[in-house]
């Protein structure tokens, strides 16, 4: 009579909860959306069927989940249900470290009744899954749910205990496209945070290496976590990075530019102002130069923070040869990113305005080869800048084996076929050709993304005021990045603010006993 009571008055109380929470509607349900605050009001009960009608009403009709009811132990048994997205975990560890040791172990062991069984669980020692933990509230039981656990409710327990076995797929361990090397290291970040945050730690062996994880997003959470050394990294670095984090309203981080683009301190520069890499091996070099490092799951590519113009000029295959060959090699890269920028506008400068500056011969070459072109220098490069930009676009979309066909079979053709038909002289597509090929000269990718912007309004500035017009843009190029920050840093550090003792890593690369302490760490 009792349980018959007890049993009639959970009903009404189910029934009254259907007619004052939206929840309980199943037409609503399907309609709209759970919102947080929903969530974190909805309270676990001692009910098995309680609990397991509130989690299919939070995770609607999805079919991916699956519930699998078992009784604990031969004696006095107690009700219960595992509860799992079979999309994001593999049945094989299901069966062997969960429902084996809960149907089969128990028994062998001497938790015949249920209640033993039950505090075998409180107590750890029955599961072999080393992850578990027990929960009280339903919005966390459901983002373990969601993150690739298992729920186990009990009847009579209001409490839910989560068993990680996560089991999806992960992409394996490649060389990095993107940075490639000659010597040194071949891994590169994956899209998965505990494989990206173990590379970092195989080189660190440091208990001074910290790991601070995060979850950032309103409507689906996506995992981050702050790297950095203590003793080396600035703490109003990392509280900066902090507070900044929390600061972050989105829905949900797909990548790990979402971030980059949010943290930046001026939004409307071109410049980045975050280094990124999917290189382990250059994050621990920044690591040990006393930055910070923040990994973002579902993204390989690791953000380092402050994000210096000079650092964007520096690869981690300078500290892997000899530091002459270094020194030379990083030479050639400044050198080569002032001719992407302004070699254009210097040609047509120069065309246009200061034929004066021209040797003879070579004025009298230029002469023959414009010779029955009908557009002017300007007209003439920006028609072979975006020709070129085409080009590299549908290299990149397409797939490799017939981007790589495009770039170089457009780039020839087309160009051949322009010289040939009087719309470009040939001189135009050497310079176009010469700064392509010194634009892939800049190590990272959105520092090269800047320049390639940067160029045309540097040449509409050469075509209007010569090469007075090109001196003042870089000059007001120079005062933009002086005028630049990365979390607190000047962007031209070192040189600007000037600090010798901080260049010795800069211009040139000295050999490792001219270093004992990283230009990195003094920047912090």
């Amino acid at each position: 009579m009792l349980q018959y009571l007890q049993r009639l008055a959970r009903h009404w109380r189910r029934r009254a909860g259907e007619m004052s929470n939206p929840l309980q509607d199943k037409a609503t349900r399907a309609r709209r959306a759970v919102t947080a605050q929903e969530l974190d009001a909805l309270p676990t009960t001692a009910s098995l069927e309680d609990n397991l009608e509130l989690l299919r009403q939070v995770l609607g009709e999805s079919s991916d989940l699956q519930v699998r009811r078992l009784y604990l132990g031969q004696e006095r048994v107690l009700p219960a249900a595992l509860l799992y997205l079979e999309s994001m975990l593999e049945g094989r560890l299901l069966d062997e470290h969960v429902l084996r040791p809960l149907l089969y172990d128990a028994p062998v062991v001497g938790y015949r009744n249920g209640s033993q069984v039950l505090l075998a669980l409180q107590r750890n020692s029955l599961l072999t899954r080393s992850q578990t933990r027990w929960l009280d509230q339903m919005a966390p039981a459901v983002d373990e749910l969601l993150r690739g656990s298992a729920l186990l409710l009990v009847e009579g327990e209001f409490r839910l205990l989560s068993i990680e076995i996560k089991g999806y797929q992960v992409r394996a361990i490649q060389e990095s496209e993107k940075e490639p090397v000659v010597r040194g290291p071949r891994d590169a970040f994956v899209e998965h945070l505990p494989t990206n945050i173990s590379l970092v730690r195989r080189r660190i062996h440091s208990p001074n290496l910290q790991v601070e994880k995060m979850a950032l997003g309103r409507v689906a959470q996506n995992n981050l976590a702050l790297l950095y050394i203590r003793g080396l990294c600035s703490p109003r670095l990392v509280e900066y990075v902090q507070r900044r984090l929390q600061n972050i309203t989105v829905d949900a981080v797909q990548e790990s530019f979402y971030l980059e683009e949010m943290l930046q301190d001026s939004i409307l520069s071109p410049f980045p102002q975050l280094g990124n890499t999917e290189r382990p091996d250059r994050a621990v070099a920044a690591l040990l130069e006393g930055r910070l490092v923040i990994l973002t799951d579902n993204s390989p590519q690791a953000l380092i923070a402050p994000g210096e113009f000079f650092s964007l000029l520096e690869t981690s295959e300078d500290y892997n040869q000899n530091y002459l060959f270094a020194t030379f090699v990083r030479f050639l890269r400044y050198t080569a990113f002032a001719v992407s920028l302004v070699l254009p506008s210097f040609y047509i400068a120069i065309t246009t305005y200061h034929q004066e500056m021209i040797p003879t011969k070579l004025l009298l070459s230029i002469s023959a080869a414009r010779q029955g072109v009908p557009f002017p220098a300007l007209v003439e490069a920006l028609i072979m800048e975006l020709m070129f930009e085409i080009l590299r676009e549908a290299g990149v979309r397409l797939p490799r084996p017939v981007g790589q066909a495009v770039s170089i079979v457009g780039a020839l053709v087309i160009g051949q076929a322009s010289v040939q038909a009087g719309l470009v002289s040939a001189l135009m597509v050497i310079v176009v050709a010469f700064t392509g090929i010194a634009s892939f000269s800049v190590p990272h990718f959105s520092l090269g993304q800047t320049v390639r912007i940067l160029r045309f309004p540097l040449m509409l500035t050469a075509a209007l005021l010569g090469l007075f017009g090109v001196m003042c843009f870089i000059l007001v190029i120079l005062l933009h990045m002086a005028s630049l920050q990365s979390f607190g840093v000047p962007y031209l550090a070192p040189a600007a603010p000037l600090r010798a003792a901080a260049l010795r890593d800069v211009l040139v690369r000295l050999p490792g006993s001219g270093m004992h302490r990283p230009a990195g760490a003094e920047k912090s």
